[in-house]
């Protein structure tokens, strides 16, 4: 009987045709960059000009800013807050979207134009409604906690922030939801019926069991793309009033500009490093945990 190995299929020259050029590209325009930012995080550089070396003293101030802390705080808060009632309005609309109504397809289609839209222009959008739509109605109403704009209220102003992030990125979350629920078998909810499961024991003992995979998944990509939240609060408040919707990224940015860019490399360094320990739980958190229908 032959002990010979099979032969290793040698690879293709083109995948290297495509896999070289992309490498080069990504270590160019993304490692590169990276790398030297870091770099600079142990600087005083201010963007241009000379340079001196200064150790971690950079970071030790980080830890100690309260700005730079207030900015963490509000940042994984709104992320925190964001997340959650994203996730119950995708799941509730998968839901429903996912019965044998009328239209179904087409209501897909409106649900699903938001993500499509840019996240400024509907910033944009949406603080005209805060600032003039809401307080005209509200007046009309005799309501008086809205009679005045939110986004010049340092206690409401991050609400707006919710509610417009939220808004947008509901179709995406819903949309997975959707996968996960079209995958699962009718025979199941066939059988429970015929054993008196009621739609809200349907729900609580196969659909969310069977779609904890994509819930998972769902909760943890919605975290990691609030924590960059950007464009939604220039649009909204720039960070305002005061300080009180500031958001990391906002800060970040605001360095780069303002001559402080080693220090605020310093600060990207560390919310690198936040999205990282962010992605390592995602995937031991999903590890498995998928669906096997």
């Amino acid at each position: 009987m032959s002990t010979r190995k099979p032969a290793r299929r040698s690879v293709e020259p083109v995948y290297y045709l495509f896999l070289v050029p992309t490498l080069i590209l990504f270590t160019a325009f993304v490692v590169g960059p990276a790398l030297v930012g870091i770099f600079y995080s142990f600087t005083d550089y201010i963007g241009v000009g000379d340079w001196s070396f200064l150790g971690l003293r950079n970071y030790q101030a980080l830890f100690d800013d309260p700005a730079i802390l207030e900015s963490y705080t509000f940042t994984i808060g709104f992320a925190a807050v964001t997340v959650v009632i994203a996730q119950l309005i995708a799941l509730a609309l998968a839901v429903g979207l996912s019965a044998k109504i009328r239209a179904a397809a087409a209501l897909r289609s409106v649900f699903v134009l938001p993500m499509v839209l840019s996240g400024i222009v509907v910033a944009y959008v949406f603080s005209f409604l805060f600032s003039n739509t809401l307080p005209a109605i509200a007046t009309s109403a005799g309501f008086a906690p809205l009679e005045q704009s939110i986004l010049g209220d340092p206690d409401l102003a991050w609400l707006s922030i919710v509610i417009v992030s939220a808004w947008q990125t509901i179709p995406g979350a819903m949309l997975v939801y959707l996968g996960g629920l079209t995958a699962i078998p009718g025979e199941l909810y066939e059988v429970s019926a015929l054993d008196g499961a009621g739609p809200w024991r349907q729900f609580r003992s196969i659909t969310v069991p069977l779609i904890s995979g994509f819930i998972v998944i769902n909760t943890i990509l919605g975290v990691k793309g609030y924590l960059g939240a950007y464009d939604v609060i220039v649009g909204l408040t720039g960070g305002g009033p005061g300080t009180a919707t500031r958001s990391v990224a906002i800060t970040i940015f605001g360095g780069f500009t303002g001559g402080d860019y080693a220090y605020q490399m310093t600060n990207a360094t560390v919310f690198f490093v936040l999205t990282v320990l962010i992605s390592i739980v995602q995937l031991v958190a999903t590890r498995g945990r998928m669906v096997r229908l």
